[in-house]
């Protein structure tokens, strides 16, 4: 699982200009989920089930 910030700059993920996160290949928006056991959240796609993780 690679991070928000490299997936911005690899095209995987996208922002738009209101700072929303979507993913670049269905172009959906990310969800988030927060686990309390883990120090980092965790942004996925509902279409792809991509997955990428937020510091």
């Amino acid at each position: 699982m690679q991070s928000v910030r490299s997936g911005l700059r690899k095209g995987n993920v996208e922002k738009d200009t209101y700072g929303r996160l979507s993913c670049s290949v269905c172009h959906e928006s990310l969800t988030t989920k927060n686990d309390p056991n883990e120090i980092f959240s965790v942004r996925s796609c509902p279409e792809c089930e991509n997955q990428w993780k937020v510091i």
